[in-house]
This record gives C-alpha cells, sequence and structure tokens, in this order.
C-alpha cells in the first residue's frame, strides 16, 4: 500500500469515526433548554448520563430528573442529601447563603459556588416543610428517599425553592460529560465547595 492509500485510508476512517460520533451524541445526549444552569451549561448544550447513575444522588452532582406534575426534564445540582438540614438566609449585602448542616450533626456550613455569588440579586428565604421557599430562612431535614436541587443562575431557576424536595427515584442519570459544542470543556465544572459559617442563623 502506497503512502497515500495509507493516508486515504486514515483519513477516510477518521471521517466515519466522527460521523458515528456525531451521531452517537445527537441520538445519545441530552439537549439543555434554558438558562437555569447557566454559566456552567448552556441552552443548546448536549450532556451525556453516566451509565448505571440513575435513581441516585451524590452531593454537588449535575443531574437530570423529573419532578410530579411537569414533562420537561430538569437539569439541577444536588446540594442536600437524606438527613442533610438545609436552609438558604437571605440579606441585603448577601441575598444567596445556601447553609447545610451534614446528616443534620455538626455544624452548620455554607454551600460556596462561583456561579452564584456572581449572579444571585434576588433575596428569599428557604425552606418550608416541603423544602420549597418561605417567608423566613430555617433548616429543614430532607427526608428518607429525598433530595434538595438548586440552580447554578439561582435567580432565573425553578428548583426545590418551586417544586419542593427532589425524588432520588426519579433522577433518570448524572451529567457525566458534555459532548456538543465541541469547543466546550468536556466536564461540567463549577462544583461548589464548603466552607465555614459565622452569619446570621436561620
Amino acid at each position: 500500500m502506497t503512502v497515500r492509500r495509507a493516508a486515504g485510508a486514515v483519513a477516510g476512517t477518521a471521517v466515519v469515526l466522527c460521523l458515528v460520533a456525531a451521531v452517537a451524541v445527537t441520538t445519545l445526549g441530552v439537549r439543555v433548554d434554558g438558562t437555569s444552569m447557566a454559566p456552567t451549561l448552556r441552552a443548546g448544550d448536549r450532556v451525556l448520563v453516566a451509565p448505571g447513575s440513575a435513581g441516585r444522588a451524590r452531593r454537588f452532582d449535575v443531574v437530570l430528573l423529573r419532578v410530579e406534575g411537569k414533562d420537561a426534564l430538569l437539569v439541577k445540582r444536588v446540594i442536600g442529601l437524606p438527613g442533610d438540614r438545609v436552609a438558604i438566609v437571605s440579606t441585603p449585602e448577601e441575598p444567596f447563603q445556601v447553609l447545610l448542616q451534614e446528616r443534620g450533626r455538626g455544624p452548620v456550613r455554607r454551600v460556596v459556588a462561583p456561579t452564584w455569588a456572581a449572579q444571585a440579586r434576588r433575596t428569599g428565604a428557604c425552606c418550608g416543610p416541603e423544602g420549597n421557599r418561605s417567608g423566613r430562612a430555617e433548616l429543614r431535614t430532607v427526608p428518607e428517599g429525598s433530595f434538595f436541587y438548586l440552580g447554578d443562575n439561582p435567580d432565573l431557576s425553578d428548583d426545590s425553592r418551586a417544586y419542593g424536595w427532589g425524588e432520588i427515584a426519579r433522577i433518570e442519570g448524572r451529567v457525566g460529560a458534555r459532548a456538543f459544542p465541541l469547543s466546550a470543556p468536556w466536564g461540567v465544572g463549577n462544583r461548589p465547595a464548603l466552607e465555614g459559617y459565622q452569619g446570621p442563623g436561620p
């Protein structure tokens, strides 16, 4: 086989593989609609679900889930797990402070996400008995089989504050990677962290 033929075969194989990958992304990928997870995920992005992750919730993962009474598939970030206590405290200086007490024991800590600090402007408190927004901040325990979830763009996200606790059984999978656009990072990113909290208590 000549060098030219070999190069042509390699190029042809590469084209076929690219076409197969494009079809796989279009067929298997889930398209993101809306801006509730911006800038982590943007409208038009396509994400791939990690195999075997349905019905599972891990703290700070981004998941696909369905809520009762809504047909659309939601893309949100897991914040609180069963047994955790969660609240959202608002002050004029910091309108969106998410608090978490892991497993209902030990110190109450603050969930810190760079996307929230850059975008959250609306005040509001949480949580009511069902995990939704309330008139005043109060730590609530996440029930067994449930989880508390938020969007990375909190001012434009319908999440637990609107729908209440999520059901772990209704999670369709964890977002494992972003497959499109090709120019975007492969991973999801913007994962929150926990830090000490000394502000006003809920």
